[in-house]
């Protein structure tokens, strides 16, 4: 009788406690939510147009701006023929001598240039791949995209086929086809978050095992070639590398930026976004699309540059602590992490000594390693 009564105590303070638990839950849940709305402010045009606005978010992304842009200059700046910030944005504006027009315009603008788009493109592409597959480790970096532009990059090189233009096309029709591969085994009925990632590291996998069987075709110049595309560097990048992927960003990025919410519906599952009246597959099957040709056009012009697309949403995210893909934010960080990488490479180890691929592979693998520990604790993984 004893026993009887002290068990159906403890059973009721076990429930009491998990009753509690979940009312502190979902108070917490309730205040974030509100912070989220006090936070939030809606501006209205004269046409009736509403929009909007997260001030926290608007900032963040103009510090970005401005860091990506200063990282530029102090790129630009840098090299065997040093210029001062104030100079180079004289020679940028219409001033300067002939020879720093020459080195500014003709050397290192395009350089820097092909370091904001590709670094852009990276991070908003992360971000669409981590938020249609609610996985933040669902980047092309792990999914194999970026693998997919390495095989068409060097079956361009190892069989034969000279000049800039043919690797970088093998390169993006490389990153199509296995984004257009990866889509259709991870459909059945729909795209669903881990089953899309599974089949992209099964990609991947087996895309490295190609990579490795290229290697072993070429010659001591085809690998050695393929080995400095492999790196991923922004040393020698010219106007030729700059159009195109400036003409894909102009028109990707703001196609991306129009689907901004109902990505940000399809976070909180099909069922809730189809309630909110979001065309999930339209939604999900545009955006992929448009994510997967930004990546391969950035992987054709810089070549696979690792960990960027991983890291950019989730900084973005934490620094603006809005929910959504924070589309913008990433594409911004993104840009600034790259070319401040390339710049951090050449002040520590000189110009053209390290390829910028090295130096974000070596932090981006490390915050890989904390990503997983943080996921691991928080009990999503």
């Amino acid at each position: 009788m004893s026993a009887t009564v002290k068990s159906g105590q403890t059973t009721g303070r076990t429930t009491g406690q998990d009753n509690t638990a979940r009312e502190t839950a979902s108070l917490r849940k309730k205040g974030a939510t509100a912070g989220a709305a006090r936070r939030t402010r809606t501006v209205r045009t004269a046409g009736g147009l509403s929009l909007r606005l997260d001030p926290r978010a608007l900032w963040t992304g103009v510090l970005l701006l401005a860091l990506a842009l200063a990282a530029g200059v102090a790129l630009i700046g840098s090299g065997d023929y040093p210029m001062t910030p104030s100079e180079v944005l004289a020679t940028l504006t219409g001033g300067g001598d002939a020879g720093q027009r020459f080195i500014v315009q003709d050397l290192r603008l395009p350089r820097v240039l092909v370091g904001l788009l590709v670094g852009a493109a990276f991070g908003i592409s992360g971000a669409v791949f981590q938020t249609v597959s609610r996985n933040p480790l669902g980047s092309p970096d792990v999914l194999g995209l970026t693998q997919g532009s390495s095989v068409g990059a060097l079956a361009v090189i190892v069989y034969g086929q000279d000049g800039g233009f043919a690797v970088a096309a093998g390169a993006a029709a490389g990153g199509l086809v296995t984004g257009l591969a990866i889509f259709l085994l991870a459909w059945q009925r729909g795209i669903h978050g881990y089953r899309f990632v599974l089949v992209g590291i099964g990609v991947s996998a087996m895309l490295y095992a190609v990579v490795l069987f290229l290697m072993t075709k070429a010659n001591i110049v085809e690998a050695t070639r393929a080995t400095t595309w492999m790196t991923g560097t922004l040393n020698g990048r010219d106007w030729d590398q700059v159009w195109p992927v400036a003409a894909v960003c102009a028109f990707l990025v703001p196609l991306l930026l129009g689907r901004g919410r109902g990505l940000r519906m399809l976070e909180m599952g099909d069922d809730a976004a189809c309630a909110l009246g979001v065309r999930v597959d339209r939604v999900r099957i545009v955006a992929l699309a448009a994510a997967v040709l930004l990546v391969a056009v950035a992987t054709a012009a810089a070549g696979p540059i690792s960990f960027v697309a991983l890291s950019a949403p989730q900084l973005a995210r934490r620094l603006t602590r809005s929910p959504g893909p924070n589309l913008l934010p990433s594409a911004l960080m993104g840009a600034a992490l790259l070319v401040a990488a390339d710049w951090s490479s050449q002040q520590l180890f000189g110009a053209d000594q390290l390829p910028v691929g090295v130096l974000t592979g070596l932090l981006g693998g490390g915050y890989l390693l904390w990503l997983l520990v943080t996921e691991r604790r928080a009990g999503r993984i």
